[in-house]
C-alpha cells in the first residue's frame, strides 16, 4: 500500500476566524491513508491549536514578525528545511500573507503543487498585498474559492482565468452543528457569532435590535466573538438604552451551544465570502438572517432558508427581524430548511472529499510533469 502523502497546510493563526476553521477541518477530516496533514502558521496561539494537537496534527511554526525582515529569509529557510524533511510536495495556504509566504517560497525551493486559497474580498487587503496575490495568482496551480461570488471576484476584478479556479464550498461537521430541542419556552433570543472586526457590522444588528425590541417580550441581544470593536458594540448599547438585554460574550470554543440557544442568526457584515459561522448556526436550526453580499445569498437563497437584508440598511435589517419576530411559523420553517440544507449540501465530508480529490489530481500531474524551476514555472 501506498505512503500517505506529507501535505503542508498554511495559515496565518490558530485561533477564531473563519480561514483557521477552514484549514483545521480540512487538516482533521483528511484520510490519513492517503494524506498525512502538518500545519505551518506565523502565530500559534488559540482554539485551533488544541483541536490539532489533540489530533495528532504536526503544527511548525514560523516565527515572522515582517516579511521585509531578516526573519523572513530565515522563515524561508526554515520553510525548506521543513519540506525536504518531511518530503512534503504539496504546499496549500489559506489566507494572507501566507499566500504570499507559502506561494513565493514554494516557488523558490521548487515545490511540485502550489495551491493558494481566495475566502474573502480582496478589497479588505492593503493595496501592497493586493499586488503582491496578483504575483501568487501566477505562480498558484490553483486558487481555491469558497463561492460562486468569489470565483466571479477573482475572473471579473482580478483576471484570473477560470480554468484556474477550483470552487469548494466550506463544509460543516453536523456532528457538533445539529439543532436543539424545539419549541423552547424563554424569551426570544436574537444573535451571531463573528470575530469583531469592522468589515461585520455588527453596530447594524445592535441599531436594529434596538428598533424591535418591544415586539418580544423579554427578548435578548447575544453577540459571540472578541476583536476590536467590542468597547464601541458596548458603547452603542448603552447609548440606545438596550445593554440591559445584550450579552456580550468572548471567543469560545464551545460555539454550537451559544447557535442553540439562538432563535434568530443575523450575518450583517458589509464583505462576505462564505461564512462559517452562518453555516454553522444554520446546521444548529437557526432561522438565518444576512446582508446581501458575496456567498450569502448562495447559502440563505433569500425566502427559502431564511431573509436577506441590503447591506449598510439597518432599517430593512430591523423590518426583516420584524416580520420574523411576529411570525414563529416561518421562524421555524426556514431554521428547519437551513438545517437540512446545511445537513445534506453542505456537509464537511463532502468538503474534504473535494479537497482530497484536488490534492490527489494535481500530486499525480506534478509527478508526470517536469520539475518546477523558475525558468519553467
Amino acid at each position: 500500500m501506498p505512503s500517505p502523502h506529507p501535505v503542508l497546510l498554511l495559515v496565518r493563526e490558530l485561533d477564531q476566524g473563519g480561514c483557521e476553521r477552514d484549514l483545521t477541518k480540512i487538516a482533521l477530516g483528511l484520510d490519513r491513508s492517503r494524506f498525512e496533514p502538518h500545519v505551518g502558521c506565523l502565530r500559534p496561539e488559540g482554539f485551533r491549536n488544541r483541536e490539532l494537537s489533540d489530533a495528532g496534527v504536526p503544527i511548525v511554526h514560523f516565527p515572522v514578525r515582517s516579511f521585509a525582515s531578516a526573519g523572513a529569509l530565515r522563515a524561508g529557510l526554515q520553510l525548506r528545511r521543513y519540506l525536504k524533511g518531511y518530503g512534503i510536495r504539496l504546499i496549500h495556504s489559506y489566507d494572507v500573507p501566507m499566500d504570499v509566504f507559502g506561494l513565493a517560497w514554494g516557488y523558490f525551493w521548487r515545490t511540485p503543487v502550489l495551491i493558494s486559497s481566495q475566502l474573502s474580498y480582496r478589497e479588505l487587503y492593503s493595496p501592497f498585498y493586493q499586488r503582491l496575490l496578483r504575483i501568487t495568482d501566477r505562480l498558484a496551480d490553483c486558487v481555491v474559492v469558497n463561492c460562486e461570488a468569489m470565483r466571479r471576484h477573482l475572473i471579473d476584478d482580478e483576471g484570473v482565468a477560470a480554468g484556474k479556479l477550483f470552487l469548494s464550498y466550506n463544509g460543516v461537521d453536523t456532528s457538533v452543528f445539529f439543532p436543539g430541542q424545539p419549541a423552547k419556552s424563554e424569551p426570544l433570543v436574537i444573535g451571531t457569532v463573528a470575530a469583531l472586526r469592522p468589515e461585520k457590522r455588527l453596530d447594524l444588528l445592535v441599531d436594529a435590535f434596538a428598533r424591535v425590541r418591544d415586539l418580544s417580550l423579554g427578548m435578548r441581544l447575544a453577540i459571540v466573538g472578541s476583536g476590536s470593536v467590542l468597547p464601541a458594540l458596548r458603547q452603542q448599547a448603552t447609548r440606545l438604552g438596550i445593554a440591559a438585554d445584550c450579552v456580550f460574550q468572548p471567543a469560545t470554543a464551545d460555539v454550537a451551544s451559544w447557535l442553540r440557544g439562538m432563535d434568530i442568526f443575523v450575518l450583517p457584515s458589509e464583505s462576505e465570502a462564505f461564512s462559517n459561522a452562518l453555516l454553522e448556526a444554520m446546521a444548529c436550526g437557526c432561522c438565518p438572517v444576512g446582508s446581501r453580499v458575496g456567498g450569502t445569498p448562495e447559502l440563505i437563497a433569500d425566502g427559502e432558508r431564511g431573509l436577506l437584508f441590503e447591506s449598510g440598511n439597518a432599517a430593512d435589517l430591523a423590518e426583516k427581524l420584524a416580520r420574523l419576530i411576529r411570525d414563529a411559523g416561518l421562524r421555524r420553517k426556514f431554521g428547519e430548511a437551513a438545517a437540512a440544507c446545511a445537513r445534506d449540501t453542505f456537509s464537511i465530508q463532502r468538503a474534504v472529499q473535494r479537497m482530497e480529490e484536488l490534492y490527489g489530481r494535481l500530486l499525480t500531474r506534478s509527478s508526470l510533469e517536469s520539475p518546477r524551476s523558475p525558468s519553467n514555472g
